[in-house]
């Protein structure tokens, strides 16, 4: 079969047609293979050439998917796994997208690591978890960890904490800081940073006291009168984590009230 026609895409690829048959192919195909007007082609170069534009349109949709985001090895290894390509295909086309500078895993890293600082609440731990399940070399990980700026870390938490407590008008002054704590800790940050923050603020349990001493006072002045009544909203208030001197002293200040 001879090349008798070769026509330039609005998507850029090329239409040949040889014979009576059309194949669409990218331009290193085309160069590949010397794709000229009239080149005399036999059946085992036809298929030389449909292969080839197949592993052509895969790598090009690999680059695209490097392109749209920045791409760990491991996510561009998973991405070439939903196509029939060997071991060997993939290595090189892996290796490819290497050469031409739009896969790598330092740029992922760094990528990574900035964006989870300043556009999520991840802390450090959480990132180096997040990156070690993407199998890159542990020694290049800690050192683009080493260089995060430790301060505005703690700046972040400290705005993440005050924020939590501003907003949280339902547990006592135990509970709030014991689910920041587990919350700060899950979220990556180390937890003698979140102590340190949490014991440098000031809390009053005053407002949620008297709200839950309402509550409880509701529910069981139903049942009990006198010294019981006033044993059983204790137990009640520190059973919802209020420390037992805030408690008395609340329950004193009650009653010099009602006196």
């Amino acid at each position: 079969m001879k090349v008798e026609k070769i026509q330039k895409l609005k998507s850029g690829k090329y239409k040949v047609q040889l014979g009576q048959e059309t194949v669409t192919v990218h331009d290193d195909v085309l160069l590949d293979h010397h794709l000229l007007f009239k080149k005399e082609i036999d059946d085992a170069d036809y298929q030389n050439i449909i292969q080839d534009s197949i592993r052509s349109d895969i790598y090009h949709k690999a680059l695209n998917y490097a392109l749209r985001k920045i791409r760990s090895k491991k996510e561009m290894t998973s991405f070439l796994d939903s196509y029939d390509l060997s071991e060997q295909e993939k290595k090189a086309m892996i290796q490819q997208l290497e050469k031409s500078g739009v896969l790598s895993d330092l740029a992922y890293v760094k990528a990574y690591i900035s964006d989870s600082l300043y556009l999520s609440n991840d802390g450090p731990n959480k990132i180096e978890q997040e990156l070690y399940a993407q199998d890159i070399d542990n020694q290049m990980i800690q050192e683009e960890l080493d260089q995060i700026d430790r301060d505005y870390v703690h700046e972040k938490l400290e705005k993440l904490i005050q924020k939590r407590v501003s907003h949280d008008h339902k547990h006592s002054k135990y509970q709030l800081q014991q689910k920041i704590v587990l919350d700060m800790v899950n979220l990556g940050y180390e937890r003698d940073m979140v102590l340190g923050i949490l014991s440098s603020m000031t809390f009053s349990d005053t407002e949620q006291l008297e709200k839950e001493y309402e509550n409880s006072m509701r529910k069981l002045v139903r049942k009990y009168e006198g010294s019981i009544l006033e044993k059983k909203i204790k137990e009640k208030l520190y059973s919802k984590g209020f420390d037992i001197h805030e408690i008395e002293s609340f329950l004193d200040k009650k009653k010099s009230e009602n006196f």
